[in-house]
């Protein structure tokens, strides 16, 4: 069987990447981010395509220098520990809030809109369709570099282009002054913001679903496949900082038409319309529908992948099982799961960004076991400063720590951890080379 795929299974491949991880908070986020940060916005999106252009990319690439899976990620972590945060990760990133927000966004921009007096019943009537969609293409696990990466998403990117050449050619305002904490921490808060994409997450368990997509299209090869999973990342990455640069532009240049908007939604509506009239609201209805969908169908496929793995229940039961969650949690409860699961981001965002940075220093480690379970332990800890800080807990008796105002409590503590743990343990003998 051949070991190559062809030029146009590579470009799906990215493409289909690129699709899992252009959801919801992707689209929303940048505008308003852009807005509020007004002349400092080159400053913020800096920020901002660090966390969710970045990280996603070193964690597709981590997830292949480690071989490809979680076991490879998480080898010198105990078992327990390991399926614990990969548990909590797809639990966040599925049917607690990421899918089902998809969901939801999709209703209120590419729905809603349209339909005069909407209320309970439309998007119950929505939520069953919108799942059902993704729960179809999700049970076609084999095909889904066919029918994502090349049907679905050159539509989607197709539109996002029309969109981004527009805002660039004809940008509907000025760039105007910058507010709240972006006027003196621009950066910081553009690099927080986008902890809000998931994407970090998301690179961590898509890695493992785009080598199980690569595999099933006769590539067994474990370098081969490395190498093809790096190329669907830097295809990805790149789509996602076009868009992310685009949309950044176009909320800093919403002056005047995004003031007193809600959310970056309607920042990117009322852009949207002035700059295409009523049928701007048909093309912003086919970006955000079809970005929630790869989305949704992306998040529903590595769930059901990895809970397979762990339990008796076939993939197939657990794409039916997670779609009707997703549909329910969409419907009922979601801005109660907002609530929680912002300062479980923050909690559990470093750990993420720990992993990802253990991965390509592991070769250099005296003792792996040891500087794994400190550095992960020490940032977890440091981070539940932040996350109880954003839950609205007051921690200002640890205020004099390094970058606590910043939010960034566990990055000082991270690095000394790994830093001091690399040279100590001195059993060379638990060193296992990296694949």
């Amino acid at each position: 069987m051949s070991q190559k795929l062809k030029i146009s299974d590579i470009w799906a491949l990215g493409f289909m990447t690129f699709a899992f991880f252009l959801g919801a908070g992707n689209i929303i986020f940048p505008p308003q981010a852009g807005l509020l940060a007004g002349e400092h916005s080159l400053s913020a999106m800096t920020g901002f395509l660090f966390t969710a252009v970045g990280l996603p990319l070193t964690g597709i690439v981590a997830v292949a220098v480690a071989g490809g899976g979680w076991h490879g990620l998480t080898r010198d972590l105990p078992k327990s520990v390991a399926t614990l945060i990969a548990v909590l990760i797809f639990i966040i990133i599925g049917p607690a809030f990421a899918a089902p927000r998809a969901g939801l966004v999709a209703y209120e921009m590419g729905f809603k809109p349209f339909i005069s007096d909407a209320g309970q019943l439309e998007l119950t009537i929505f939520s069953v369709v919108f799942f059902a969609l993704a729960m179809g293409f999700s049970l076609s696990q084999g095909k889904l570099i066919d029918t994502i990466g090349k049907v679905l998403t050159p539509a989607l990117f197709a539109a996002l282009a029309v969109l981004a050449i527009a805002v660039f050619v004809a940008p509907q305002g000025t760039i105007g002054a910058a507010q709240g904490e972006y006027l003196t921490q621009a950066f910081t808060k553009g690099f927080l913001e986008g902890y809000n994409t998931m994407d970090t997450f998301a690179a961590l368990m898509f890695g493992m679903l785009i080598v199980d997509v690569i595999r099933k299209k006769g590539i067994s090869d474990e370098s081969t496949t490395c190498k093809y999973l790096i190329y669907a990342g830097l295809i990805a990455a790149a789509g996602l900082a076009f868009v992310y640069i685009s949309l950044f532009y176009l909320g800093a240049t919403a002056t005047g038409l995004g003031e007193g908007a809600a959310n970056g939604g309607e920042i990117l509506a009322v852009y949207v319309q002035a700059l295409f009239g009523p049928i701007g609201l048909v093309i912003l209805a086919v970006i955000i529908v079809l970005a929630c969908l790869t989305t949704v169908i992306g998040l529903i496929s590595a769930c059901s992948d990895y809970f397979s793995s762990l339990t008796k229940i076939s993939y197939r039961n657990w794409v039916v099982i997670l779609s009707v969650a997703c549909g329910v949690v969409a419907n009922v409860g979601l801005n109660q799961l907002i609530a929680v699961s912002v300062p479980v981001l923050f909690a559990l965002y470093p750990v993420a960004i720990a992993l990802i940075a253990l991965t390509f220093v592991r070769r250099f480690m005296v003792n792996p076991k040891l500087a794994y379970r400190a550095v992960l332990a020490v940032t977890f800890l440091f981070s539940m400063i932040d996350a109880l800080k954003v839950a609205g807990i007051n921690v200002s008796a640890l205020k004099s720590l390094p970058l606590f105002e910043y939010g960034m409590a566990w990055l000082l503590p991270m690095v000394v951890t790994l830093v001091v743990t690399s040279f100590i343990g001195g059993n060379r003998e638990q060193k296992t080379q990296t694949v």
